[in-house]
């Protein structure tokens, strides 16, 4: 099980990444890939 601290420090990542203004294809799917990262651990908690 993941912890409410590691999912957030996710979200914050996300957050500041999809604010630079270096945004390209690759940073995209890596953004994207963090964003699915977090959702399934917080899936995986519901359902424990």
């Amino acid at each position: 099980m993941r912890s409410e601290a590691e999912v957030r420090e996710q979200y914050e990542f996300l957050c500041e990444q999809l604010e630079s203004e270096n945004m390209n294809h690759d940073r995209v799917r890596m953004l994207l890939t963090h964003y699915r990262r977090s959702l399934g651990w917080v899936l995986e908690e519901e359902h424990m």
